[in-house]
């Protein structure tokens, strides 16, 4: 059934090697090399109880089992090997978040059908890019940076942040780096935050290069997935650009990793293993020893503090490109200007709206909640619509399939007519605005307007956003109303007004990291108006409008923002400047989950250097039907919190009815 390769075999017939499995085991499990012989790196075939499993030639056994009571390995896979690089990071991404190698193989071995050449399927061809197509005339500032980029390649492992405002045109420099890896022969990674988004990019890409990358991210038919993997591995794909997953492809001869939107939130893996893309992304070029760009206009602080420390170099791109200029950004002081009773814009961005409008050109209403209101009450007695299986409340949809939906675990269910509460009739009403509101009230107030929403659930996958930006692009969309997505990198040169229609969102919590996500997310938002010769404006409507993220967005004073965050968390001991640790212990018995976490309690290290806070319910103490308990362990720099936080949960014997999952790092606290 399968082919084995033709290399030299580091483990003769009948030699004990180490097999690591895709699952979530600690260490490989020990086989008898087949009568080929194998390398480290093979992928393999072997029998795993009653069932037949791949996996990854991992080094010499180690069992004291003799050799001859070993099952044998059955077969190796005609597809290259796993290079030791590659190995050496899945082995550096287990150690670093706590996860077993096995989960991290997984992710390497994400598509079982690439292990075998003979799956059906419609062969794709990958046309490979041209380094030597000219690309646009770049600025002086453009020409510098790129410059840099461009002499980094070849010189080894170095991180550079193309740090530079919306429109600056930071792609078009790392794309000089790209061509210039290319013509040394090897491999480029582009990670984007949401692939199946940034139809622009794709299109950007084949239009300097004359060939389309291949793409990476969950909206790949399994053909496709099959043979870009295989194209990856045999070196025949030469630049990927796709989502986080993109990372754990096995590259022949990966050259450079460019994270873009480096700060985004996305990048961080919350089920599974939790891992960072940027990160990660640093860790496999120092393995790998070449360079990796960090690009965006709102740099994370974990990466300023990194550019400070002199890790990290730093790239300025100050002005945007071709002329445009920054927009303009004005606060309305919902206080002063509110919208009237029942409604969400106030009279300065309605005005605003109708001046733009007037001359043909495009508006942005930004507001990060999906569907038609976030809390649907009973009126009577005040009885709130909650999910049945997570801790939140059931957002409204309506539009063409009216509903009640959790945004956690997907749960739905139509509105009821009595309330279960009291028992009252057509008494719920919906409170809040979601997008759905906002784009009836901007119908209702420009009825010749053509209003679109543009949010994860309205835009299905690379089509749907294929379709949906050429349309604003072609002016056929005058009023396009979204979530985060809209902000994340797109180019519309008709777009001259942004609303933010709440600007305070996002604000408030337990979230260390709140007003740093809050200050870049409407920073991107923002970047939209205005980026070509038409100026622009953004409008921030706030009940807050002394709050630091507020003040230093209106004032364009970035650098003064994250000084200022930054001195924050240093007092405290917050990442960047220090270390923190989520330990989530969940489980459908909550009596069960209690035990387990008073145990884990009294069995917290006795360390000065280490502070463990908790067990207290997690903000979303119920998700997906598990009952769920946090703890936050906390630590200076110096301390090796791995090995601290190993140690203490090998102290506590397993329920295999709890699970006790660790986030090294953690971006989101819920």
């Amino acid at each position: 059934m399968l082919t084995p390769t033709a290399t030299v075999p580091s483990y003769p017939p009948g030699h004990r090697v180490s097999v690591l499995l895709p699952v979530a085991v600690g260490a490989g499990y020990d086989y008898r090399a087949g009568d080929e012989g194998l390398s480290d790196g093979d992928v393999v075939t072997v029998p795993l109880g009653p069932r037949v499993v791949s996996g990854v030639v991992w080094g010499p056994g180690s069992s004291d089992l003799p050799v001859e009571r070993l099952r044998t390995v059955l077969a190796r896979h005609d597809c290259p090997p796993f290079s030791p690089e590659m190995r050496r990071f899945i082995d550096w991404v287990a150690a670093y978040t706590l996860g077993s190698p096995g989960a991290v193989l997984k992710m390497a071995l994400s598509v079982p059908a690439a292990l075998d050449p003979r799956a059906k399927g419609k062969a794709l061809t990958f046309v490979p890019p041209d380094p030597h197509q000219i690309g646009p005339i770049l600025s002086d500032d453009q020409q510098r940076a790129a410059d840099a980029l461009i002499a980094a390649q070849g010189n080894g492992f170095s991180v550079t942040l193309v740090d530079g405002v919306t429109g600056s045109g930071k792609t078009e420099v790392y794309f000089e780096a790209i061509a210039a890896a290319l013509t040394k022969g090897h491999q480029v990674l582009v990670l984007l935050p949401e692939i199946a988004l940034s139809v622009q990019g794709l299109d950007r890409f084949a239009a300097r290069f004359g060939a389309a990358p291949a793409a990476w991210h969950s909206g790949l038919s399994d053909g496709k997935r099959r043979d870009t993997w295989r194209a990856v591995a045999k070196g025949e794909a030469r630049v990927v650009v796709g989502a986080r997953s993109a990372l754990f492809l096995p590259f022949a001869d990966l050259g450079l990793i460019v994270v873009d939107e480096e700060h985004d939130g996305a990048f961080k893996q919350e089920d599974g293993v939790h891992y960072h893309a940027r990160d990660m992304a640093v860790v496999r070029a120092m393995l790998g020893e070449f360079p990796v760009i960090l690009a965006t206009a709102t740099p994370s602080l974990e990466t300023l503090a990194n550019v400070q420390a002199g890790r990290y170099r730093r790239v300025h791109l100050p002005d945007r490109h071709a002329g445009a200029v920054m927009p303009e950004i004005a606060i309305v002081d919902l206080r002063r200007f509110p919208p009237k009773r029942g409604h969400w814009l106030s009279p300065p961005l309605i005005l605003a709206l109708t001046e733009t409008l007037a001359v043909g050109e495009q508006a942005m209403l930004f507001l990060n909640r999906r569907g038609y209101a976030p809390l649907t009450l009973c009126r009577a007695c005040g009885f709130r619509l909650q999910c049945p299986h997570c801790t939140a409340w059931l957002v409204e949809h309506r539009g063409s399939r009216p509903r009640l939906m959790c945004h956690h675990c997907g749960h739905v269910s139509p509105k009821p007519k009595a309330c279960p509460g009291c028992g009252a009739d057509d008494a719920f009403v919906s409170c809040g605005p979601g997008v759905e509101r906002i784009a009836e009230e901007a119908s209702a107030l420009f009825p010749e307007a053509r209003v679109e929403i543009m949010a994860s659930d309205t835009v299905a996958g690379v089509g749907g956003a294929a379709d949906f930006v050429q349309r604003v692009t072609a002016r056929e969309v005058d009023v396009l109303i979204g979530t985060q997505i809209v902000a994340k990198g797109h180019h519309f040169p008709w777009l001259t007004l942004v609303g933010v229609i709440d600007a305070d969102l996002g604000l408030e919590g337990g979230d260390l990291r709140a007003g740093e996500r809050t200050h870049q997310l409407l920073a991107q938002v923002a970047g939209r108006a205005g980026r070509a010769e038409r100026p622009g404006r953004v409008m921030l409507q706030t009940f807050q409008p002394d709050h630091p993220v507020i003040r230093a967005l209106a004032a364009n004073d970035r650098d003064g923002f994250i000084a200022e965050e930054a001195e924050q968390r240093r007092a405290a001991g917050m990442p960047p400047f220090g270390r923190l640790a989520a330990v989530i212990v969940s489980g459908a018995n909550a009596d069960r989950v209690d035990t387990l976490c008073r145990a884990l309690a009294r069995a917290a290290p006795d360390d000065p250097g280490l502070s463990v806070l908790g067990p207290a319910p997690a903000p979303m103490a119920l998700l997906r039907g598990r009952h769920r308990r946090r703890f936050l362990v906390k630590a200076p720099r110096t301390v090796a919190l791995q090995t601290a936080l190993r140690d203490w949960l090998a102290r506590v014997p397993a329920d295999g009815a709890v699970r006790v999952q660790i986030d090294v790092d953690p971006y989101s606290f819920f």
